[in-house]
C-alpha cells in the first residue's frame, strides 16, 4: 500500500492562544498558527482533504493580522507537486470553516465530501458562527454556495485507504480521515485536533490531552479526542506547527 500525504501550508491565522488553543492557559498571548491542508495519492488516485483558508484581505477579516503569503493559495501549493486541480478526484471536507474550505471550486472534476450535519449547519449558522461559515447573512458569499456534495452520515470507507468517520464537538458536522499507509495509520485531524499542544497532557485539569477551547459541545468534542488517539498511530492536526516537520508522509 504506497500511499502518501503531501501536507499544505495554505496560510497564518492570528488569534488568542488561550482562547482558541489551550483554555486555562495563554489568554492574551496572541500566537500565529498555519492552516494545513493535506494531498493524498496512491500513485492512481488525487485527492485532497481540506482545500484551505482564503486571499489575505478575507483572512484578516476573520482573525486580525491573518494573511496568505504569495504562492500559498491551494491550487499553488499543489502546483509545487505537479498536480493540476481538474486533476483532483475527490476532496473531503473535516468541516465548512472558512479556512477549511476556500477556493474549493478551483476543483471543477471533483466530488466533494462533507457530513450530513455540517453542511445543514453551514447553510444555517447559528449567530454566533455566521462568520466562520461566512453566512449570506453577513452579505458575502460562502465558498460552498451552489455546491454540489456527497453527502456523509456516520463512518464511510471511500477505499481501501480512506475512511472518514465522524468527530463532532468543534463543530456539529465535523469529521475526520483516517489514511492507511506502509507506515501505520495516520488521522488527519482536522480542527478536532487543533493544534501540537493539544496532544499534551493538561495537568491543570489532570487530564491526558488538551481539548481546545472553540466547541460546541465540549463533551463530543473529548469524546472525539478519545476516539481519533485510540484510531491513530501518527495524528496531523489542522493547525499544528508540528505537520511541517515532514515534507511528506510517511
Amino acid at each position: 500500500m504506497n500511499t502518501i500525504i503531501y501536507p499544505l501550508n495554505t496560510g497564518y491565522i492570528r488569534l488568542d492562544k488561550g482562547a482558541y488553543i489551550t483554555p486555562g492557559d495563554g489568554y492574551g498571548m496572541e500566537v500565529e498558527v498555519p492552516t494545513w491542508a493535506f494531498f493524498v495519492t496512491d500513485g492512481k488516485e488525487k485527492l485532497l482533504v481540506d482545500t484551505g483558508m482564503s486571499e489575505t484581505k478575507s483572512a484578516d477579516w476573520h482573525h486580525k493580522g491573518s494573511h496568505q503569503p504569495e504562492g500559498f493559495r491551494i491550487d499553488e501549493q499543489l502546483g509545487k507537486l505537479g498536480v493540476k486541480p481538474e486533476e483532483i478526484d475527490a476532496v473531503f471536507f473535516t468541516h465548512l470553516h472558512w479556512d477549511h474550505c476556500s477556493n474549493m471550486k478551483l476543483f471543477s472534476n471533483a466530488q466533494f465530501y462533507v457530513h450530513e450535519k455540517e453542511l445543514a449547519f453551514a447553510r444555517d449558522p447559528h449567530l454566533l458562527y455566521h462568520k466562520s461559515y461566512e453566512s449570506k447573512k453577513l452579505g458575502v458569499v460562502p465558498p460552498f454556495d451552489g455546491v454540489e456534495f456527497q453527502i456523509v452520515d456516520g463512518e464511510f470507507k471511500y477505499n481501501n485507504f480512506i475512511t472518514l468517520f465522524p468527530t463532532p464537538g468543534h463543530c456539529p458536522g465535523h469529521q475526520s480521515v483516517e489514511v492507511k499507509t506502509d507506515q501505520g495509520t495516520y488521522i488527519i485531524a482536522g480542527d478536532a485536533v487543533f493544534a501540537d499542544e493539544n496532544m499534551k497532557p493538561d495537568h491543570h485539569r489532570n487530564l491526558p490531552f488538551t481539548p481546545m477551547g472553540r466547541y460546541v459541545n465540549v463533551f463530543e468534542m473529548f469524546s472525539s479526542m478519545e476516539t481519533i488517539f485510540d484510531r491513530a498511530d501518527h495524528i496531523l492536526t489542522g493547525h499544528g506547527m508540528g505537520v511541517s516537520f515532514t515534507n511528506v508522509y510517511p
